[in-house]
């Protein structure tokens, strides 16, 4: 075996079966899938083990380290971005060449690139929810002091999240962790990301051999819109009289309504203690997800949960009451309603992320039941949505079951 330095976290394989001492192009392992993959600058393989698939990069030495560490990082804030899983170090003598090191990630199941989001040149309906997608990473990543440096379209993996998307920071070899950014920081980086967006956007249109268009070439400038609008609303300070400290849950509230856990209130008495200015630090947007893990244990994105969550909340209203309260009714939804509803998935659109899918579904369900007048069954909308072609988001409001 030749001579290599590998870290490995816990839990994953050792990867000591694949050939480190030769350049991923020339791979010709058993363990090697082919994949779906966006645009990179550096060799990207995935290979399959019993415990998932992995995608494994190369990429000089000093990059490879940072993009680790900076992804660590990530990991420990429960900030949206891949996870790493190791680092391979001394394939080649000289560490500036690509074949030097080597990332190893998490395959992100379900997940796509940008590209696969276009209609024609252009997002067309998804224009909006791209918007949202990319200015919530920002603020999240910003959030946990991370400057990245290097924010494009082909840096991100997309998910559909329910009726959002949510996107993954996936290269971090440019980026840099402080304890907080300054506003000039934040700044730099909108700035990178407009320019690399209006590049990715202008690549686009040239290789259809069109013209880009000017809402295309402007679309970092509507991220950065609505990045300071979430921003704004994430992070400014409150204040309020020192008599109205219900205003305090308010705030959490507010917070919490758009997906963000609130990890630390400050409280500052002003005006000789007649009125408290109120800061709150918020860690991730997770708060739905988290609602829905803490109660059920079910795995969901944060779009994904909060439309889980109002099903959880129709079973529990509908049941007998039980001197066990919410935890009896949690287990019971999720015993008949969830799993049974997740196999009718699998076997029925076995292509699909099957909590999408179910999350697609209920959509699909409330629309149903809005439109009878009256709460129409699982079984007659599940055969409805399957016969309709298993929408998702968004749906025209004018279909009727039959």
């Amino acid at each position: 075996m030749p001579d290599f330095t590998m870290t490995v976290k816990a839990g994953h394989p050792d990867f000591l079966d694949l050939p480190w001492d030769i350049g991923l192009t020339e791979w010709d392992s058993e363990r090697l899938i082919e994949l779906p993959k966006g645009i990179s600058r550096h060799e990207v393989r995935f290979v399959g083990y019993d415990s998932g698939i992995y995608a494994i990069k190369e990429l000089p030495t000093k990059p490879a380290r940072q993009d680790y560490s900076v992804l660590r990082a990530l990991e420990d804030a429960d900030a949206p971005s891949v996870t790493p899983v190791g680092l391979v170090e001394a394939r080649h003598p000289d560490p500036t060449m690509e074949q030097s090191a080597a990332l190893i990630t998490r395959y992100v199941d379900f997940s796509f690139s940008y590209r696969e989001l276009l209609e024609g040149p252009r997002f067309g309906r998804r224009r909006s929810q791209m918007l949202a997608a990319f200015a919530t990473l920002l603020v999240e990543l910003h959030l946990t002091g991370c400057f990245w440096g290097d924010c494009s379209l082909s840096n991100v993996l997309y998910l559909f999240d329910a009726a959002a998307i949510q996107t993954l920071m996936v290269d971090a070899e440019t980026a840099q962790m402080h304890n907080e950014l300054s506003t000039g920081q934040r700044q730099e980086d909108l700035e990178i990301m407009k320019d690399n967006v209006a590049g990715g956007m202008a690549d686009i249109a040239a290789s259809l051999g069109q013209e880009v268009e000017y809402d295309d070439l402007t679309l970092g400038e509507s991220i950065e819109e609505r990045y300071h609008e979430l921003w704004g609303q994430v992070t400014r300070e409150v204040l309020i009289s020192a008599r109205e400290r219900w205003r305090i849950t308010e705030r959490v509230k507010e917070l919490n309504e758009i997906g963000f856990n609130v990890d630390q209130i400050d409280l500052e008495t002003v005006d000789h203690g007649e009125r408290l200015r109120i800061e709150t630090v918020v860690a991730g947007r997770s708060y739905h997800a988290g609602r829905l893990r803490d109660l059920t244990g079910v795995e969901a994105s944060e779009g994904q949960a909060t439309q889980i969550l109002t099903d959880l909340h129709h079973f529990t209203a509908d049941a007998a009451p039980s001197s066990h309260g919410k935890a009896l009714g949690a287990i019971r939804w999720r015993v008949e309603v969830f799993e049974p509803m997740l196999a009718r998935m699998r076997t029925e659109v076995p292509d699909a992320n099957p909590v999408q899918a179910f999350s697609d579904y209920l959509h699909f369900r409330y629309l149903a039941s809005r439109d009878a007048g009256y709460d129409v069954d699982n079984d007659t909308a599940f055969a409805a949505w399957i016969e309709a072609g298993r929408p998702g988001y968004p749906l025209d409001d004018d279909f009727v079951i039959q």
